[in-house]
Formats: structure tokens, sequence, C-alpha cells
């Protein structure tokens, strides 16, 4: 029953990870067809304000730098050779 207990337990965790990382993509994809700016993206301004918050939560350098590359190196797999999703 304990095993169970705290699967369930890791679950609702992950599930509530995804949940705020699909919140983040929605909110950023708002943003980004109602950006007045054209000339200043914002992904490029969004990931940078998403790591100083995560540094300013005590988050490390190291932790955020390594968290963006094997983020971007994984991309590829998930996108599938796919530029922009079809």
């Amino acid at each position: 029953m304990n095993n169970e207990y705290q699967q369930a337990k890791r679950d609702d965790w992950q599930t509530a990870l995804y949940e705020a990382s699909y919140r983040y993509s929605l909110a950023m994809n708002e943003l980004h067809k109602t950006n007045p700016w054209p000339d200043n993206p914002v992904l490029a301004q969004a990931i940078n304000t998403l790591a100083t918050e995560l540094w300013d939560r005590s988050f490390s350098v190291t932790e955020i730098t390594s968290a963006f590359r094997e983020a971007a190196a994984d991309l590829p797999r998930y996108a599938a050779g796919d530029e922009v999703r079809p």
C-alpha cells in the first residue's frame, strides 16, 4: 500500500510539472501572437527572463545552463526532424 501511495504522489508531482510547463507555453504563445514589437522576439526575452527567475529561486547558473543545453540538444529527437510543428 505504501508503494502505491508513494507512486501516486510521484505521479501527481509529475503531472504538476507538466501542467506548469504547459501553462507557461500557452502564455508565451499568446504573447508571441500579440507582440507589438516584432523586432524583439518574445521567445528570447521569455527564456532570458525565465533563466533569471530561476536564478532568483536559488537554482545555480550551472544548473540553469545545463538544463537549457540539455533541452536544446534533445529537441531534434522530439521534433523528429521538423523545424516547426506541422
